[in-house]
């Protein structure tokens, strides 16, 4: 089977690589000319283009059996135009080729579709699959790009396309540029936040089980559009005290935790942290665990490979290998 990954230089998509050369599927990736040589290392066959190229996707496309859109824009300073371009344009374009290809559609969503801004409280309503959208604040243009994307994904799958959308949460590991060498600038300075009593129990998922809810989408007997969350390793999920633990142990740290009330430290973050994404992972740091993600294990025979523990300590022995000299 050959398989066409986006995002393969990605967090999520370079895991989703390595996933699939393990279980000896052909992959191709849709890169661009900086990009090429790290999908090449994984094993991926690199095709050149842009997630907004149709001519990129009918070459990338042609003779595959699945496609995994995890290429997005996360955290970048561009403006809505962008979002609509890269997020649902490019998913736009994912929906077609899988459709021209007649391959599935493996589409990589968020949490971030559900809106609101209480997702995280201290005693949050449960959330399914099935729970109402709420609405996204204007400034937030990646929840409103996701959100928009996955309509397109929903719309392509009413017209006769197999599609199944994976929302995870926070999403940590190798290869991560955003949440993962933040954390461990923070446990190797040797003070730790505990926010509250620290037993509130964080959804956040190790890169190399999204992959795997990946691999078990692709080849799940799934009819018409099905939304997964992919929201912890293993349940329950880590506490926000076992999580530090867990990273401060793997980095051989021995970090002093500072008591930090739960208001105070909603107040400091929303002063620090004026990044849309940085915010939500403040509050997922504060905040309960609302998803739960039974039906990907329950329909997707889903079942995480890496308990959270061997997840930390593989994603920090990548960091301590690869970080450069100084940092």
């Amino acid at each position: 089977m050959t398989v066409l990954v986006t995002g393969g230089s990605g967090l999520v998509g370079s895991h989703v690589i390595e996933a699939l050369r393990s279980r000896g599927a052909a992959v191709r990736a849709l890169v661009r000319p900086a990009s090429r040589a790290a999908v090449e290392r994984l094993g991926a066959d690199p095709v050149p283009g842009d997630v907004t190229d149709p001519a990129a996707w009918r070459a990338a496309a042609h003779g595959v059996r699945g496609i995994v859109h995890a290429a997005a824009l996360v955290q970048r300073r561009c403006n809505w135009e962008r979002y609509v371009a890269v997020n649902v344009e490019g998913t736009r374009l994912a929906a077609q080729a899988a459709g021209a290809a007649g391959a599935r559609l493996v589409h990589i969503s968020s949490v971030a579709v559900y809106g609101g801004s209480g997702a995280y409280g201290v005693d949050p309503e449960r959330r399914g699959e099935d729970s109402p959208f709420l609405p996204i604040a204007q400034s937030d243009f990646y929840a409103r790009s996701k959100r928009l994307a996955e309509a397109v994904v929903r719309d392509a799958a009413g017209g006769g396309l197999s599609a199944v959308a994976l929302r995870p949460n926070v999403v940590y590991g190798e290869r991560d540029r955003l949440f993962t060498p933040r954390l461990i600038r923070v446990v190797r300075c040797g003070v730790v936040p505990r926010i509250g009593p620290g037993t509130n129990r964080l959804s956040c998922v190790y890169a190399g089980n999204v992959a795997a809810a990946v691999v078990a989408a692709l080849e799940a007997p799934v009819s018409d559009f099905r939304a997964y969350h992919v929201t912890s390793d293993a349940p329950p999920p880590l506490t926000q005290r076992e999580f530090f633990a867990a990273f401060a142990a793997a980095l051989g740290s021995r970090p002093r935790a500072i008591p930090i009330p739960v208001g105070l430290a909603r107040v400091v973050m929303g002063v620090l942290t004026s990044r849309t994404l940085a915010r939500a992972a403040a509050s997922f740091i504060i905040g309960e665990n609302p998803y739960g993600d039974d039906r990907a294990r329950s329909e997707l025979g889903w079942r995480p490979p890496f308990t959270a523990q061997e997840a930390v300590g593989r994603t920090v022995r990548w960091f301590v290998k690869n970080e450069k000299p100084g940092r």
